[in-house]
Order: C-alpha cells, then structure tokens, then sequence
C-alpha cells in the first residue's frame, strides 16, 4: 500500500521570489548593477544557505556556562551556529556600515533595510543585536564625544568579522520598563574612573562587546532627568567580563535564539558619553534607529510566512482542487497580501524620510512627518505581524501547529515585536506627542490628507474620512483623560489610512509597468480587512 506524501513548502531567491522589493529597487537603484546584484545575491542567501542552516539550527539554543570544572565562575555564553554564521554575514554584506559610508548618499538607508528585510526571516532575530549596535552607533556618531567615537565606531562599522563589534542596550530594570526613569542603578566615579552598579532586568543579545545604558550619578535627582548614559565594554583583554555576572538566561515564548539574560553589575567600568545627565534625551537617536529595525523585521517576518502559504497552497489538495484555487482560501491569502502591502511600502517611505534627513536633512514639514511615522509604523506593523502570521499558521492547518515545520517559531518571534522598543501604548501616546501643538498637529494631518491619492475608489474615501475623523477627534478632545484614552484607537486609525495611502501612490506609480499597479489596485480593495472607519469609534 502505498501511502499519500505531502510536500512541503519550499523558499528560492528571496529576492527574485519578491515583486514589491524588486519594485522598490528599480525606482531607486535602476542604475545601480551593485545594489541589484547584492540584493540578488542576499535574496539567494536568504532562500538556499541561511533558511537551511535556520531549519537545521531549530532546536538549539543559546547555552550559559556560569562555572568552570574548577570553580571559577566564567559567566560564558555561547550562541547557536546559525547566529555565529549570521554574524559572519551581517559584517561582510555591511548590515551596519552602509548607512555610515554613504555610498550611495540619501538612498543608503534604502540600501541597507532592503538587505536587512531579506536576510531577517533566515537568521532567528539576529536583527536585534544588529538594531541596537545600529542605534548604538547612532547614538555615539552624535553624542559629540570623540574619544568614544573613535574608540568604538571602527568597530561597529567594521565589514571584517574579526573586528566586528555588536552593542548592547541596557535600559530594563525591574522597578520600571518603560519608564525608565525608575531605573535604580548607581553610578560612582572613583579616582576618575566611572563604575556602575546595580541589576539589569532584561538585556538582549548579552554576548555584544560593548553596551550603552542608563544608571544614576551619585547625587542626581530622581527621574528620568537625573540619568545619565553610559558607554561600556563588556570583557576585558583577556576575555573576562568587567564586574558583570549574569543571573541567568530568560525563558521566553519567542526569540529564544537571542541571548537575553539578567545582570548583576557590581563596580563595572564605564564611561559618560555626554553630561551626566538627561541620558534619556541622549540615547533617543538609539530608539529611532531600532524602531526602525522593528518595523523592517516586522514586515519581513509576514512576507516569509505568506511565501510559504502561498507556496504550500499551490502543492496542498483537498476537496478536488489545490488550496490555492479555492476561493475563500485564495481570498484569505489576499486580504493578507494586502496588510503586508501596505505595511511594507510605508515602512520604506519612512526608511527612504530617514535616509534623506542623515545625507541632506529634511524640511521642517519631513521632520514633523518623520517623527510622528517613526513610532505609528513600529506600533501598526507590530500588531498586523502577529494577526497575520496567526492567519498564516491557520492557511497550514494542522501541520502550521507543529513545532518541526519551523512555522510556529515565526509566530512566537513576532509576538515580541509589539513589545519591543515601546508598547503599543507607550508608542501611541508618543504619537500624540510628536504632533505638537494644536497648530502644528493640525497642520501636519492636513499635510497627511493631500498625500491620499485623488480618486473615487471607495477605500480611498474611506483613509480621507478616518484621517479627518482622527483630526477632528484631536481637535475637539480637550480632556486630558480622554485623549489618553483614545490614543491607541488614534494611532492605529492614522497609521492604517497612511498605509492606505502609500499603497495608493505605489499603484499610481507610472515606471513600474502594467502588472504590479494593477495587483496593488486590486489589494488596496482589500486592505480594509479591518474598516478604517470604524477603528476610531471602537
């Protein structure tokens, strides 16, 4: 007897298999054979030596060795092989350094995220140590502190492995998350030398060389403004951490390949990157880089679970047909197209605003808008990641519920993204305060409103009504409580109508051919998967 066999989904170029990154490279990099054929070569590392070195990495995990066999506590880490290859790659391929070399000038940051959203879904969430020693290098790139820039930066950039150096990013106390100002940590400054002590709650990829982190001056005020922001490296020369002992790794629902562990900081060495003080205003350079990065892996995360939907709905045959040709099925996978879609060409917008502002600087109508997409685009692509790829397991049936096809794993990592860099919440109420004043929140939506496409298209006229409806809601709200209260159903209602809208001017996009625009007139119909118009009166 000869039983029935299902195929599996299979991956190939990720590059090649993507028609809105390839999109967005020939607008941008139509005539840069460099940029093409490094995304093509990425896309090809992405699909064949990364995705089954992944797959093959799938049980392990980072271990913590604390003792040696004589005793001797040595506090060791040691990740996976999947991240020792990934780290590999992030340096050679410049994950971190394009932005810094400005090669390629206001489209750098372009460049370097369109690499960033393929390699991603392949490396288990290695993008996080890579967003905070982006941030990281940021952060000290500005901080006007020579020593340390000369100090660290050839490290952080550096495309030779060897030399290569990952940052953490130590805020997460157990008094406060994000708020930060809670953090208990002392800083004393002995004989000239800054040492830091206290315990850090949650600190993410533990094995980064150096860290940047908040602790307290001695003699400072309480809250936020009485932090200042520290600069410290993690060993010493011959490898052993500098008054550092780590507790213990977290036991996480995702990102399980990242090292996040508890510290214990007992005298630590480390440096003032500026004034002792206001370190939250000093490290918020940081917080817009890996806001970024958590948009970026967001989207990059959807489109490697509908590849693989779209891909097994093609093999899958029940009922006399694939799953593909099914209607409602077909229909399903569309409506999720759609929410990717919009997410991904508004992240980019907001990556290509960020690219100018570092090369040229933007006007001041672009830094208003900037500043208000950066937390909307986190807050909106880190809730559609994890609805869609809950969709996305359902597309397999029962087999997206096993642990052996790798998908649930892409479940578990998105959920994080929500919480990292700032809730949902936190992000929303930094929404409403990147607007301004009444005048210049005013100003800024009426600019947001003449960026929806004309047209009579009835989900058009939905983004115009809900992004008039969240002006005037901002307009008439006095109340203090109140507009605290509506600041999530403001954010989300915002933040979908101007996905919306970057859609719609991608479909209006001329130099893109015939059959791209018309998909994406065809899935602007269906972004309304949750009604614009009814988010703000939820």
């Amino acid at each position: 007897m000869k039983l029935f066999q299902q195929a599996g989904p299979v991956l190939d170029n990720q590059f090649h298999a993507d028609p809105y990154l390839k999109s967005l490279a020939q607008i941008h990099f139509s005539d840069d054979a460099s940029v093409q054929g490094h995304l093509d070569e990425m896309g090809e590392l992405a699909g064949g030596e990364l995705y089954q070195l992944q797959q093959a990495d799938r049980l392990n995990e980072p271990v913590l060795t604390q003792w040696d066999p004589w005793g001797e506590r040595i506090d060791h880490i040691e990740v996976t092989s999947l991240w020792r290859r990934a780290e590999v790659v992030a340096a050679e391929h410049g994950l971190i350094a394009i932005p810094y070399e400005q090669s390629h000038g206001a489209l750098s940051r372009l460049y370097q995220f369109s690499l960033v959203y393929l390699f991603t879904p392949s490396v288990d969430i290695y993008s996080c140590p890579l967003a905070m020693t982006d941030g990281a290098a940021r952060t000290l790139s500005q901080s006007g502190n020579q020593q340390l820039i000369d100090q660290a930066l050839p490290h952080l950039l550096s495309r030779d492995p060897q030399e290569f150096w990952t940052s953490g990013q130590w805020m997460t106390e157990l008094p406060g998350g994000s708020d930060v100002g809670q953090t208990e940590t002392q800083a004393r400054c002995e004989d000239g030398q800054w040492q830091l002590h206290g315990r850090k709650w949650f600190t993410s990829a533990t094995t980064s060389q150096m860290a940047l982190t908040l602790a307290r001056p001695e003699g400072n005020p309480a809250g936020g403004k009485g932090l200042g922001l520290f600069y410290l490296e993690t060993r010493d020369q011959d490898g052993r951490l500098r008054n550092i002992q780590i507790n213990r790794l977290k036991d996480k629902l995702g990102t399980r390949k990242v090292p996040t562990a508890e510290l214990l900081l007992t005298g630590t060495p480390a440096e003032l990157v500026g004034e002792p003080q206001n370190g939250v205003r000093q490290i918020s350079p940081m917080l817009n880089i890996t806001r970024t990065w958590n948009a970026i892996s967001a989207i990059s995360l959807m489109r490697r679970g509908l590849n693989l939907a779209w891909d097994y709905g093609r093999k899958r045959v029940a009922f006399g047909a694939a799953l593909i040709d099914k209607p409602l099925h077909r229909e399903t996978l569309l409506q999720l197209e759609a929410e990717f879609a919009g997410a991904f060409y508004l992240s980019f917008e907001m990556v290509h605003l960020l690219g100018i502002a570092e090369a040229e600087g933007l006007n001041s109508q672009q830094e208003a808008y900037l500043r208000l997409l950066t937390p909307l685009v986190k807050l909106t692509t880190g809730k559609q990641a994890v609805a869609v790829l809950s969709e996305v397991l359902e597309c397999f049936g029962g087999a997206g519920y096993i642990e052996d096809t790798g998908l649930p794993t892409l479940l578990r990592d998105a959920q994080v993204l929500p919480i990292w860099e700032g809730t949902t919440n936190v992000l929303s109420l930094d929404s409403l305060r990147a607007l301004g004043s009444p005048q210049q929140a005013g100003d800024l939506l009426a600019y947001l409103l003449e960026q929806i496409p004309q047209g009579e298209a009835l989900v058009l006229k939905q983004a115009r009504q809900a992004l008039g409806a969240a002006g005037q809601w901002l307009s008439q709200t006095q109340d203090r409580d109140m507009l605290e209260r509506g600041a999530r159903r403001f954010a989300l209602t915002v933040g979908r109508s101007l996905q919306l809208s970057a859609l719609a001017r991608q479909a209006q996009n001329t130099t893109l051919g015939d059959e791209l625009p018309l998909v994406l007139e065809d899935l602007m119909q269906r972004y309304a998967w949750t009604p614009l118009n009814q988010i703000l009166k939820a």
